[in-house]
């Protein structure tokens, strides 16, 4: 019987489209940033099979993949989206009472000259 395919952890990371860059997702394996099978890796070079568990950081969530199969290239995302099973916990909802910015951006001149000449008359009084 013939042992399923591996390949390397960075380019798995890179082809699946975890990573922008693949040189980004070999960084992100080198500072520890991922586990297989609960076991840290701190080698890009690292080999996945099918049936591997990932776990790993993206962003402020917490991802968990199983891998599906090896890729043999970084295709279209539908395409990508085959080569793993997420099993992701869902995110936790935003905080209502956490600081939000508020939308608009940074304001006009004219706007910032009302915000200053309503400031100062109240300093005043």
């Amino acid at each position: 019987m013939e042992p399923a395919p591996a390949i390397r952890l960075d380019k798995w990371l890179f082809f699946a489209r975890f990573f922008k860059t693949r040189s980004l997702a070999a960084k992100t394996v080198t500072d520890g940033g991922i586990r297989v099978n609960g076991q840290r890796v701190s080698k890009p070079s690292a080999s996945v099979r099918v049936g591997d568990t990932l776990t790993f950081a993206q962003g402020r969530n917490v991802r968990v993949v199983t891998v599906r199969a090896p890729g043999e290239r970084r295709g279209p995302a539908p395409e990508a989206q085959e080569l793993y099973e997420d099993r992701s916990p869902p995110p936790t909802p935003a905080d209502p009472a956490a600081p939000r910015t508020e939308p608009g951006g940074r304001p006009t001149k004219k706007a910032r000259r009302a915000l200053d000449r309503d400031t100062w008359h109240q300093e005043a009084d």
